[in-house]
């Protein structure tokens, strides 16, 4: 059983619930669901973004996109960023605002992080160029206590987005960034005499996510790195776009000196599914085909690594149809014995985690880049055509029966958020969804 993020606040706190990407909320999970409450009551969740040049009209919640999800005394609260510009902080259980919404300068893309040690700070990213440290403890806003831009490394190798969700270990606040670097940041978290909260960041870490070699094998720059990073033990695991796996040994920063390098494989293509590890350190990691390098076709777009054999790491390999784009944008799930699977052609798969091998697989529709969540042996994912689907589960290498299904519009692109007989999802379709039974 994969296990939550500590036990100083209660809740899924960050996308896929723990350092290690794998644990997905609490039940019980609904097996009569309706729709409990939709936000906006009678709006949209829409902006203008520029992307390459185009401008377009964004809206509602999209990858990754998981809310978190915690609880206040008595009360849950529920947090989520959205392409209305605006970071949300919501009742759980009614869906009203307990707090008018932070906008930042552009859409908010990716997951937030709650902090795990009571501490009431949210650290958010923004295309806007800034990743942010907001506190909601004071009683009418929320309140910006420091921002790290995008550009303030040389060289910005693709953009100053901020996708993934940061994680907080030991006062120190771990991501990557759109800029192609990796960013370690000691807060210096404290409570004032007034009891509300304060941070005093040092940016103590930072390196580019890429090296000459990788540049020269996939003849591009586009190097970003935007899954959220993964911790297990004292190695943080993440991947950028060029397809380069790495970990970093963090020990050495609690002797006050720099982390080190002890991991690096390439996978050949784009990798934004976050690196998910399971309790014995196996790494999975998911790949998207695009570029259709050399590389990509021998390896696939779905590996199993043993870092503890660091020259010869690839346990196994699991190739995608050959279409591009292609591949897996949706971080695979652990569940017993198995590994599950989304990808960009509408395939759910259950995967062997021993073998590799394909136990079963479903077509739904298409492009799946959410990411399956499993709680009491249910798998829970929405499918572009606006379905949120569930699956009994308790035989991982049976082909699952459809418990039910729930239309909420639009393509879902976000992962879901289960807590306390709730489940949350945002959609393309405009809003964020609570389903649940009454």
């Amino acid at each position: 059983m994969q296990r939550p993020w500590g036990e100083a606040v209660q809740g899924v706190l960050t996308f896929r619930g723990s350092p290690t990407r794998s644990w997905y909320g609490r039940g019980p999970v609904p097996l009569m669901p309706e729709v409990l409450w939709r936000f906006p009551d009678n709006d949209n969740l829409c902006s203008l973004s520029t992307t390459q040049g185009r401008t377009t009209t964004w809206c509602g919640i999209g990858w990754t996109g998981q809310p978190a999800v915690w609880e206040v005394g008595t009360e849950t609260w529920l947090a989520v960023g959205a392409y209305d510009r605006g970071i949300h902080i919501l009742d759980g259980l009614t869906g009203q605002p307990r707090l008018p919404a932070f906008i930042t300068g552009d859409i908010v893309k990716g997951s937030l992080t709650v902090d795990p040690d009571g501490f009431p700070l949210i650290y958010s990213g923004s295309r806007d160029g800034k990743l942010r440290i907001l506190a909601f403890d004071r009683p009418e806003e929320l309140v910006e206590l420091w921002s790290l831009s995008g550009d303030d490394v040389s060289p910005v190798m693709w953009n100053d987005d901020w996708d993934g969700a940061p994680l907080i270990l030991k006062d120190h606040l771990i991501t990557g960034g759109e800029n192609s670097w990796l960013h370690i940041v000691r807060l210096n978290r404290e409570l004032d005499d007034s009891g509300l909260v304060s941070v005093d960041p040092e940016i103590v870490f930072q390196t580019p996510g890429w090296d000459d070699e990788l540049l020269r094998d996939i003849g591009d720059n586009n190097v970003s790195i935007e899954n959220s990073v993964t911790i297990s033990g004292n190695t943080v695991w993440f991947a950028n776009s060029g397809g380069l796996v790495q970990g970093w040994d963090l020990e050495p920063l609690l002797r006050g000196e720099m982390p080190i390098r002890n991991f690096r494989w390439w996978m050949g293509d784009d990798i934004d599914a976050t690196i998910v590890v399971d309790k014995d350190g196996f790494l999975y990691v998911a790949a998207e085909y695009e570029r259709g390098t050399s590389r990509s076709r021998e390896v696939g777009q779905l590996v199993k690594l043993d870092p503890s054999t660091p020259e010869t790491p690839l346990v196994w390999s699991l190739h995608d149809d050959r279409k591009s784009p292609g591949g897996i944008w949706g971080t695979p799930a652990l569940h017993k014995d198995v590994l599950y699977v989304t990808t960009n052609g509408g395939q759910l798969m259950s995967v062997d985690r021993d073998s590799g091998q394909v136990l079963w697989s479903k077509q739904l529709e298409g492009p799946l880049w959410g990411s399956p969540v499993v709680v009491d042996d249910i798998l829970i994912i929405g499918d572009c055509g606006g379905y949120l689907r569930a699956f009994g589960v308790q035989d991982p290498r049976i082909e699952p029966i459809e418990i039910w299904q729930i239309e909420i519009g639009g393509c879902i692109e976000a992962t879901p958020t289960v807590w306390n007989g709730h489940i949350y999802i945002g959609s393309r379709e405009g809003g964020l969804f609570a389903i649940g039974e009454r």
